[in-house]
């Protein structure tokens, strides 16, 4: 039945075999359909987990202002713990630019060696030169595949849901302060479920003995960051 269905899933299947008078479960059809065993993304997925404490990952998001301008967010984000290590925003991007920003980002010992970033023209020749000058590994994704730089990607959808859905931008002046603000809030308070809830820089627990529980607003009150203070 799946070898004339091929599109069938357990449950499309399972329905036929009850209609069939088969009483089976459909954990068992489950159990038995045939599975890929190479899927397309292991390769990648391979090379994440052997290099996650080496690589970091690199992308632009645009942000219109009140006047109808665009404004180019360049993030770079260190994979080994999620963290934030540059963020800054333009007008006008150019390879220049950008290849000064991985300058920026990273210091003069790293233990860095690949970037994952994608197929994007602002890469340019003088882009490539500075990165093979810090010594780094350019590791460009698939044409059209997104998902492959997914922790760049997760970073700036978080960055519009909790911060940049909220605020209008009015120059590139005022955005660099607002990214400012959630770059601290990111790196030392927001806490990721895939560091055991934990955020990119670690924050030790406080217990009941501390004192009350406080909030300190963040990102202009958009975030909290909640300590114990001693009454």
């Amino acid at each position: 039945m799946h070898a004339a269905n091929p599109t069938w899933g357990a449950p499309r299947i399972h329905g036929e075999l009850l209609k069939l008078g088969f009483t089976v479960a459909q954990s068992t059809v489950s159990r038995y359909l045939p599975r890929n065993r190479k899927p397309p993304s292991q390769g990648w997925r391979t090379f994440l987990r052997n290099h996650l404490r080496e690589t970091i990952a690199i992308d632009f998001a645009v942000v219109p202002t009140v006047t109808f301008g665009l404004l180019y967010v360049f993030v770079v984000l260190s994979l080994n713990r999620r963290k934030l290590l540059h963020i800054n925003v333009t007008a006008h991007p150019t390879a220049e630019w950008t290849a000064q920003q991985m300058v920026e980002a990273l210091p003069w010992e790293t233990t860095a060696r690949y970037v994952i970033r994608d197929r994007d023209r602002i890469y340019g020749v003088p882009f490539r030169r500075r990165v093979a000058g810090l010594g780094l590994q350019e590791v460009p994704t698939a044409p059209r595949s997104p998902w492959q730089n997914a922790y760049a990607e997760r970073f700036i959808g978080s960055l519009r849901r909790e911060c940049l859905d909220h605020v209008i931008a009015l120059n590139e002046k005022h955005l660099r302060r607002v990214l400012s603000d959630y770059a601290r809030y990111y790196n030392a308070s927001r806490t990721h479920l895939s560091l055991g809830k934990d955020p990119p820089e670690p924050r030790l627990v406080q217990r009941r003995e501390f004192g009350e529980v406080v909030a300190f607003p963040q990102v202009g009150g958009l975030q909290h960051r909640y300590e114990r203070l001693a009454a």
